[in-house]
């Protein structure tokens, strides 16, 4: 059960991984002379404003992935890249903030908009939507892009699949890849397929696009992705972003609520990363002093779907697996090139993807039960004052050493931008000085606190090691 020449290619939702998908299949074909006929089936237009356009994501790439869909051909221009962030500031409660460059230079991360962006005045768009240049880089490479939604899956007698629009009639493929995404209804369209197919598990964020201006973007977020460590039940990571004229908010966690978002926004330690005369409010329609907002509440992949492909349909991204809590899109380019090709080399049997793409999201999968761990660990961080306090104070004390001995602050960087993966950061977090430093600036932090009299650390003074 192979693809030959001619054969048929539908690709049905055209994110990340569906315009990727796409664009490796008529790539890699052409290379090895196998001649594709590929549809992609995508209703959103990804240049509009607000949430027509939006994919619902806080839009972070790390360098590594920027360089790795340059090696692919995928050269991002500056009007996709809103901003390079070359550090980050953490905030904790009871500290003052900590501003650390980027502990390696190869280490920076880049800003985009999904979509559009946030609703902006006609005339001041400034940008290209991430998702639409792929889509148009798919396009260009010879793929149908189809402006139109999905309404009906099915098979047909020689187990082909087919593809519905809603007026009746059916295109016939001989492969089908679903990129549909969680936060779409179009995946209970595989359900139906009869391959087994379920959903991922979920959870709920929240995403909040504010527009400030270039120059208070500049003046309270600067080139620097700030990243919170508050003791706030359920919150297992927040980031304010810089994006130009806008900052973008997106809080993780168990189920994100209107409470929840709320009380993150009105904390001090959030609030000092904006003007003052900022008011914003939480609502089906968001409002603020200083310009117009968007927010969402998207659903979050937190786990794999089971069964992820069948005799002639694979689905890869969101639908399939992600990383948990960061890089989506770097999971997206990794599963959408698997099934590629999987379909290309070896096959489209549902044997093929089991023993070809199934590693390829297991490993995933592993990957994440992983993350899971040290977002534990991070909480449990949260929590308690004094570790807190430690944690902190090592941070601190690396600002004088060279970058490749920044242990907690690579640490750190990785855990919340996707630079690395989490095995990776748990065998850095586990070497013997890591765990030395640690042990040394936590109970000095303890020591300082109970010979000062309750005194802050010293910011100024970095710790041995």
């Amino acid at each position: 059960m192979k693809l030959a020449d001619q054969s048929r290619v539908a690709v049905v939702g055209g994110g990340p991984a569906g315009s990727m998908a796409a664009y490796f299949l008529m790539e890699i074909a052409t290379r090895v002379g196998l001649r594709l006929n590929v549809d992609l089936y995508e209703p959103r237009n990804f240049s509009r404003h607000g949430p027509s356009g939006c994919n619902m994501c806080a839009g972070v790439v790390s360098e590594s992935l920027v360089q790795t869909l340059a090696a692919e051909g995928i050269n991002l221009p500056p009007i996709v890249v809103q901003r390079g962030i070359d550090s980050y500031v953490l905030h904790t409660s009871d500290q003052p903030p900590v501003a650390i460059a980027t502990p390696v230079d190869e280490l920076r991360i880049a800003t985009v908009y999904r979509g559009g962006g946030p609703r902006a005045p006609e005339g001041e768009q400034k940008w290209i939507s991430f998702d639409g240049y792929l889509l148009e880089m798919a396009r260009e490479k010879g793929v149908r892009v189809l402006s139109r939604r999905v309404a009906e899956l099915a098979m047909d007698a020689q187990g082909r699949p087919m593809v519905g629009v809603g007026n009746g009639e059916f295109e016939t493929y001989d492969l089908l890849i679903g990129a549909v995404g969680v936060n779409t209804g179009a995946m209970k369209l595989f359900e139906g397929l009869g391959i087994a197919f379920q959903q991922p598990p979920v959870k709920r964020g929240f995403v909040s696009e504010i527009h400030l201006g270039v120059e208070t973007v500049q003046k309270y977020l600067g080139n620097s992705m700030h990243i919170f460590l508050l003791d706030i039940p359920k919150l297992k990571f927040a980031a304010v972003i810089p994006k130009v004229e806008y900052a973008t908010i997106c809080l993780l966690g168990e189920d994100i609520d209107k409470e929840l978002a709320e009380r993150f926004m009105n904390d001090p330690e959030t609030r000092s990363c904006f003007p003052p005369e900022l008011d914003w409010r939480i609502g089906e329609k968001v409002a603020c002093g200083m310009g117009q907002a968007c927010q969402c509440g998207p659903k979050l992949n937190v786990g794999a779907a089971i069964n992820p492909f069948g005799d002639r349909v694979v689905l890869v991204g969101d639908a399939a697996i992600s990383r948990l809590y960061k890089d989506g899109i770097g999971a997206a380019y990794i599963t959408a090139k698997a099934a590629v090709v999987t379909a290309l080399f070896f096959g489209v049997s549902a044997n093929d993807f089991r023993r070809r793409y199934q590693p390829v999201v297991d490993g995933i999968a592993k990957d994440n039960r992983i993350g899971a761990m040290i977002f534990w660990v991070t909480v449990f961080y949260q929590k308690w004052l004094f570790l807190r306090r430690g944690m902190v104070r090592m941070v601190r004390g690396e600002r004088e050493l060279p970058g490749e001995r920044r242990d907690m602050s690579r640490v750190l960087w990785d855990t919340f931008t996707g630079s690395a993966t989490y095995r990776e950061i748990l065998m850095r977090a586990l070497t013997p000085r890591f765990v030395f430093r640690l042990l040394q600036a936590t109970l000095m932090s303890a020591l300082s606190r109970t010979i000062g009299g309750g005194m802050r650390d010293d910011p100024s003074r970095p710790s041995s090691g």
